[in-house]
């Protein structure tokens, strides 16, 4: 009995998710073609020149936008932003420093320390579930 070992493939667009980078921005080749696991493993290894400008200059798809100005994907969507946006834009934004940006950062701020806070919660309860287990 022989297995055969199918090649892992994904759709650009999960490829593109995968590598942090905006779909439409990528070589046509990239878009029209499949990504297979070890092509995936290849371009975030060692990431050919068009990768790497993407990732540096954008356009950058709304996670990485989101993360980079500190706030949510539906903080974005609050904020009026639905686009992708380069760098530069990215950049301008945080000097203009809009006041649904400054809204949207308090909030993710709040968001994550009320994370840390259940985070430490749990860990105390499994501390004591622990000490009168032994």
């Amino acid at each position: 009995m022989t297995s055969h070992k199918t090649t892992q493939t994904m759709k650009p667009a999960t490829a593109a998710k995968k590598l942090g980078v905006y779909l439409e921005a990528t070589p046509a080749e990239f878009q029209e073609g499949v990504v297979t696991r070890s092509e995936l493993n290849a371009l975030q290894a060692d990431p050919p020149q068009w990768l790497q400008e993407l990732r540096r200059g954008g356009p950058h798809p709304r996670p990485v936008v989101a993360a980079k100005l500190g706030v949510s994907i539906a903080g974005l969507a609050r904020g009026g932003v639905t686009e992708a946006l380069t760098t530069e834009q990215i950049d301008a934004l945080k000097q203009e420093n809009p006041e649904w940006l400054q809204k949207e950062r308090a909030t993710q701020a709040e968001v994550r320390k009320e994370a840390v806070r259940i985070k430490e919660k749990h860990a105390e309860r499994a501390e004591r579930i622990e000490q009168s287990g032994s």
